[in-house]
Order: structure tokens, then C-alpha cells, then sequence
């Protein structure tokens, strides 16, 4: 047996063996990685404000404190104006739900000559097997929701904490990152962050356009229909379908029908078909014209980089898709070599090619 051969093996099992520890933290550690991302990205939206503000004189700590405070009291205000609508109005429709109930018996036995009660059918359903099977297992899964909520919230906590130190600690991070590098590269990692906050700004900048028109655009539509807090329901509709990926569409879309039902039931039809006409327009005509403008891609680029990020991460994936794309295409663009055109190639491109004249057949 060769000398190097027992030298070999161990060093191969050494290195698989670091690979697998290596694997196993990644997949532990993963979803503080996701968190840590999603708070950067926060960082950079909220780090001009936080600039400015400091070029006043104001500590930067304080600066962003107060810019938190504001998000958070905003976001506080909102929760609480949509939570007392919403308690209002189920109250509301329970109050009512046994008219509804009514009527709905009423046509039935006219239109089909039977004699149900609305009585009978509440103790039937009372008493029935599948309500208390459900009702046991809501309450076998109340643990399990009560830890989806806390872990919830300890993730909004996480990802709170570390972009506030980003945003706070913005100019002190950036030197730390500079100092191991060298002098010809400082100049480039500080571009590239540059890039980062304005492509970062731009998506935000983007997606509040788009909220803004879309809760125009409902509102319009629950004025016309008569659905009481329609500012509300507009400014629900126009935060929650931008700033929730995947499903803050759907879930923009179910309160408004809920509080349309209770004016009447066909109202609740026609926010529907509202809501899905105007995602269509939006998805296909608004978006990629607004996203190409304000982040500077292309429009396939942009849906492109939707569908990879929600393949990668999931709606965190979809959320910072843009930006991050937008990001490296600009910051790729700015050292990427160009070279200009022959003549052959720019004639082609800028004049549309001449149609040849098939010869005759005799």
C-alpha cells in the first residue's frame, strides 16, 4: 500500500464528513438566513430616509427609531381601523343571518314545493356528527395555531431587530465590509450598495404607485355599490394585494366581498368579477410597464424574476425578486463591456429587411 493512500482517504472522509455538517447547519439555519435577507432589503428601503434625516444633525440611531416608530404606528392604525370595521360588520351579519336564512328557505319551498324549517335544520346541524367532529378537531388545533402566531411574531421580531441595526449602523457596516477588501474593490462593493439602495427604493416607490391605483380603482367600485367604509376597504385592497405576495390578492379580495354580502349577495358577485378583471389589467398591462420604468428591467425580466423567486423562497422570493434583480442587472451593466455595432449589424437592426422578389415559374 502507498504511503499517500491512507493520507488520502482520511482527508476525503474529512471533507465529506465538513460537508455534511456543512449541509445539516444551512438547512437548521435557514430560515434566520431568509430573515436576515428580507431585513437587509428592509434596511435599503428605509436607509434614505434615514440619511437624510442624519444629514440634519439627527443621530442615526434615533433617525431610524423615529422611522420605525412611524411604520409601526401607521401599520398600528390601520390594523385597528380594519379590526373595528371588520367585528362591526360580522356583527352585523350574524345579527341578519337568520333573514337571510329565511328567505333562502322560503324561495327553496316555493320553488320546489317542500316544507323545510329553519328550526329543523339548526337542530339537525346540531346534533349532527360532522359538527362535533369539527368541533373537536378546531379545538385540538387551537395549540397548534396559538404556535404558528407566536412564531409569527417572533419572526417579525427577528427581522425588526436586524434591520433596524442595518439602517442604524449603515455607514459602520460598510466600513467593516471595505477594510478587508482592497482599495480597488472598496469603490466597487460601495457602488454596488448604492445600486442596491436606489434599485430597492425604486421597487417600493413602484409598488406604492400600483397601490394607490388599485384603491382608486376599488374604490370607484364600492362607491358606485353603495359598501359602507369604502375608504377603508380601498386602502385594504390597495396595501394588501402590492405588499403581500402570492396571496394578497385573494386575501384583498375576500373583505370586501364579506362586507359587500351584507348589502346584498350579488353585490358580492360583482366585486368579484371586479377584482379578477382589474388583477388581469394589472398583471398583464400595469404591472410590467410600471416595474420597467421605476426599477429599470424588462417587463419579462421582471415576471420572470417573480416566478424564480417564488420557486426558490416561496413569497419571500417573490417579495424581493425585483429589487434584487434590478440590483445585479445594474450593477452587471456598469462594468459589462459594450462594443459598438458594424455597419452591417446596425443596419439591420435599424431598418426592417427588404422583401425579395420570388423569381417567376414558367
Amino acid at each position: 500500500m502507498p504511503r499517500w493512500l491512507p493520507r488520502a482517504v482520511v482527508l476525503v472522509l474529512t471533507l465529506y464528513a465538513c460537508f455534511q455538517l456543512g449541509s445539516w447547519a444551512f438547512h437548521q439555519l435557514i430560515g434566520l438566513l431568509v430573515n436576515i435577507l428580507i431585513a437587509f432589503f428592509l434596511a435599503l428601503a428605509i436607509e434614505p430616509a434615514v440619511s437624510r434625516m442624519a444629514a440634519r444633525g439627527m443621530r442615526r440611531g434615533l433617525a431610524t427609531f423615529l422611522v420605525f416608530l412611524g411604520v409601526f404606528m401607521a401599520s398600528a392604525g390601520f390594523v385597528v381601523l380594519l379590526g373595528s370595521m371588520l367585528a362591526g360588520q360580522i356583527v352585523d351579519m350574524v345579527e341578519d343571518f337568520p333573514g337571510y336564512l329565511d328567505s333562502v328557505i322560503d324561495s327553496i319551498n316555493t320553488t320546489f314545493h317542500t316544507e323545510l324549517s329553519r328550526l329543523a335544520i339548526q337542530d339537525s346541524l346540531l346534533h349532527s356528527d360532522w359538527l362535533q367532529k369539527y368541533v373537536q378537531n378546531s379545538a385540538t388545533g387551537v395549540l397548534d395555531v396559538s404556535a404558528t402566531v407566536l412564531g409569527g411574531l417572533f419572526k417579525l421580531l427577528t427581522i425588526g431587530l436586524f434591520s433596524f441595526y442595518f439602517a442604524a449602523d449603515g455607514p459602520r457596516l460598510r466600513r467593516a465590509l471595505c477594510s478587508v477588501l482592497p482599495p480597488a474593490k472598496q469603490s466597487e462593493v460601495l457602488r454596488a450598495w448604492e445600486i442596491a439602495v436606489a434599485k430597492t427604493g425604486g421597487y417600493l416607490y413602484s409598488r406604492g404607485l400600483m397601490a394607490l391605483v388599485s384603491g382608486v380603482a376599488h374604490y370607484i367600485v364600492f362607491v358606485v355599490l353603495d359598501v359602507s367604509y369604502a375608504p377603508a376597504l380601498a386602502v385594504w385592497v390597495g396595501l394588501v394585494s402590492q405588499f403581500i405576495p402570492t396571496i394578497g390578492t385573494y386575501l384583498a379580495g375576500a373583505l370586501p366581498m364579506l362586507i359587500a354580502f351584507a348589502v346584498d349577495p350579488w353585490y358580492a358577485v360583482y366585486v368579484l368579477g371586479f377584482v379578477v378583471i382589474y388583477q388581469q389589467f394589472e398583471n398583464y398591462v400595469l404591472q410590467p410597464k410600471l416595474t420597467s420604468r421605476t426599477v429599470d428591467i424588462h417587463p419579462a425580466v421582471a415576471f420572470g424574476s417573480v416566478i424564480a423567486g417564488t420557486a426558490l423562497l416561496g413569497a419571500v422570493g417573490a417579495l424581493i425578486a425585483i429589487p434584487a434583480v434590478a440590483t445585479l442587472q445594474a450593477f452587471l451593466g456598469a462594468y459589462v463591456k459594450r462594443y459598438e455595432l458594424t455597419e452591417g449589424a446596425d443596419a439591420s437592426t435599424s431598418r426592417s429587411p427588404r422583401r425579395v422578389p420570388l423569381p417567376r415559374l414558367r
